[in-house]
């Protein structure tokens, strides 16, 4: 079965994000060609091996250059369901275009990502029926959370035949693609779109503002076992919580915000305003802190990212870091926060200290050491929390020392046999491709165990080609 695209309710104009513009635009077909003719179709395509989902570049961008872009779209998808927007949000710098073997000969890499964004966005502006679900099979699976693993998993289960029902408790279904993928890559509206085409691929639900819990009290509330009684199995697709904090004196109150809660603002909510800020302190060292940093500086913005230890030892991408450089960022180096400074109420900065001195220093000298960054916003980006308490309310799931959902790496099955997971609430918070591979995964080994309890046989899992 295919059906028309869904239509989800657009997001309100007046945000932020639309104020950014593109870093890297859509391909025209000339573009995309000349492109595409540069690839050498190598034998052994570094670049397969570099993909977590393992899509068949040199075949794809083959079929770009010789005009078949409906069958590299097929190809992509096939691997990769949330192909576009992998095309532009991927870190294509450290897997696919990182490992082509340009890079060796010192020339620039094939734009994989753009080729691929161009492929699909041109194949499903043709027409979106680029596959053909299989018969239902009366099976059903629910998924918690609309983040992109499991609306990759919907889709792979809605292609077999299983009727697939997401539960999201925000109004805004995307999870990261949606309200979190830094708005120079990709904008929410067309994490929405593609989210519409998967929906069309099958028996797929979505429903918004549906909390999953425990014991269900309120309205808007589905107890976990009741998801149990009512599917075949169940998809944990949490993502990640809030921020965290900072722990400092001055913390709390106006012009301190977690960076993630931030970048969903911005992207979504056309209330907020930044025409007050004139500098901000960015505190992590991480992608996270280095999208926010580069945010605020195309906007305009004086931006000093602190970093508690030096730029080598950073776990943000060196591409991301050179960005936002560009943009206007600059980079402290081996302080850490100590206090934001008021006045008013308001932040007027941002005390910091050597990371050093303040773990060996006598007391006073540290404080000596001490100085202050001017920011009028403290955007803290040090991590998430875990999205611990309804993975907990389904009996036989259970998290590791560091909060992650423990699965079966071969299938993503938890401790319960009909509860699977994949995504950040599994990995620690890793790129959106990867949610997809894992949400692949997990969504084989659901169907497999769907079909053997119905008494069917279990073919491989593939999109069908219409």
């Amino acid at each position: 079965m295919t059906q028309a695209p869904a239509r989800l309710s657009p997001l309100p104009s007046g945000r932020i994000e639309e104020r950014f513009e593109d870093k890297n635009p859509l391909y025209t077909e000339a573009e995309a060609f000349a492109e595409a003719n540069r690839c050498l179709y190598c034998v052994d395509a570094p670049c397969i091996k570099a993909c977590p989902t393992a899509i068949d570049i040199p075949t794809f961008i083959r079929k770009i250059a010789t005009g078949q872009v409906k069958g590299a779209a097929r190809t992509i998808l096939t691997a990769n369901l949330l192909g576009q927007s992998c095309g532009q949000a991927c870190p294509v710098e450290v897997l696919c275009a990182g490992d082509c073997v340009y890079n060796a000969w010192g020339r620039e890499p094939i734009a994989i990502g753009r080729l691929q964004r161009y492929a699909v966005e041109a194949a499903l502006a043709k027409g979106p029926a680029l596959f053909r679900a299989k018969p239902p099979t009366g099976r059903s699976a629910a998924l918690v959370g609309a983040g992109p693993a499991s609306i990759a998993a919907a889709g792979y289960l809605a292609l077999e035949g299983h009727r697939a029902v997401i539960y999201e408790r925000k109004a805004i279904p995307g999870g990261l693609n949606t309200l979190g993928i830094a708005p120079y890559k990709m904008k929410g509206h067309e994490a929405l779109r593609e989210l519409e085409w998967v929906l069309s691929l099958g028996d797929i639900e979505l429903r918004t503002g549906v909390s999953v819990v425990e014991e269900a009290t309120a309205p808007g509330e589905i107890a976990a076992r009741d998801l149990l009684a009512e599917h075949d199995a169940v998809f944990l697709g949490l993502g990640l919580g809030d921020d965290a904090r900072l722990g400092i004196p001055g913390e709390d109150g106006e012009g301190v915000v977690g960076a993630t809660a931030f970048i969903e603002r911005l992207k979504a909510d056309p209330r907020l305003e930044v025409t007050g800020v004139r500098r901000a302190a960015v505190v992590g060292g991480g992608n996270t802190a280095l999208d926010v940093a580069h945010e605020l500086a195309l906007l305009g913005i004086d931006v000093a990212i602190v970093y508690r230890r030096s730029e080598a030892e950073m776990s943000g991408y060196a591409h991301e870091l050179e960005g936002a450089r560009i943009a206007g960022a600059r980079l402290i180096e081996n302080r850490v926060p100590v206090e934001v400074v008021r006045e008013g109420g308001r932040p007027v900065a941002l005390r910091v200290a050597p990371a050093d001195a303040r773990r060996e220093a006598p007391q006073g000298a540290a404080q000596a050491a001490e100085e202050l960054v001017p920011a009028d916003l403290v955007a803290v980006a040090i991590g998430q929390s875990r999205a611990t308490r309804v993975a907990l309310a389904f009996e036989g799931v259970a998290l590791d020392a560091r909060g992650r959902v423990v699965v079966d790496p071969a299938t993503h099955r938890t401790g319960n046999p009909r509860v699977y997971s994949g995504g950040d609430c599994v990995n620690g918070g890793k790129e959106v491709v990867n949610a997809v591979a894992e949400a692949k995964i997990a969504a084989r080994a659901m169907h497999e165990a769907m079909m053997q309890r119905a008494g069917g046989a279990a073919p491989e899992p593939a999109p069908q080609g219409s």
